[in-house]
């Protein structure tokens, strides 16, 4: 469903665009390369008293991180294309480095935001951190949905993430009935049929 058009004329102020492209590597490792570009919809005068130009970038960054097979980051970079404060802003890329050991499926967004809060790193960068953990989820997907229930033995951990991956619910009992912790016909549903494909996109 797409959004209605607006019945009052707009004007564009800011855009904001977050990429994350996922690769897999020969050596079994997975690359997460993502991306956050800012841009204002008019010319404004920077604290340079340089004009930035509507459209141009304001900031232009790049934090790559690569991972194993437990989402443990073993590897990590971060860049900068532009910056509002030129090289002060950029001096802060090795800072990021600091990624490497953290696990982004155990307390990573929290890890992440002490390690970095306020001076000892970029507010932007550290929010561009945030979505890693599940874009590193989605990346992997296509292997979850080859997985029969007898590849899976523990519960997939994305049940109970969202409103509708919820036990109880009608996605849980189709596709994942060993874990359907809701009543169907009355009863508790056992099923220990094989888990369907990962519905999630």
């Amino acid at each position: 469903m797409s959004l209605s058009k607006p019945e009052t004329p707009r004007k564009l102020l800011h855009t904001r665009s977050i990429r994350v492209q996922a690769y897999e590597r020969e050596d079994g490792l997975m690359d997460l390369e993502a991306e956050l570009v800012d841009f204002k919809g008019y010319d404004f005068h920077r604290i340079d008293g340089m004009i930035n130009k509507a459209g141009e970038h304001v900031h232009d960054m790049t934090l790559r991180v690569t991972i194993d097979a437990d989402y443990t980051i073993v590897d990590a970079q971060a860049s900068y294309a532009a910056a509002p404060y030129g090289a002060s802003c950029m001096a802060i890329t090795p800072a990021y480095r600091d990624l490497v050991g953290m696990n982004l499926l155990k307390n990573f967004r929290r890890q992440v935001k002490e390690r970095f809060a306020r001076t000892a790193g970029c507010t932007h960068m550290t929010e561009l951190s945030q979505v890693l953990p599940t874009a590193a989820v989605q990346a992997n997907a296509g292997a979850r949905r080859k997985q029969t229930a007898q590849d899976v033995p523990k519960r997939p951990f994305q049940l109970d993430g969202c409103h509708a991956l919820s036990t109880d619910g009608s996605i849980a009992l189709k596709y994942y009935p060993r874990w359907y912790t809701g009543r169907h016909d009355g009863e508790q549903n056992e099923s220990v049929a094989a888990v369907s494909p990962d519905p999630s996109p």
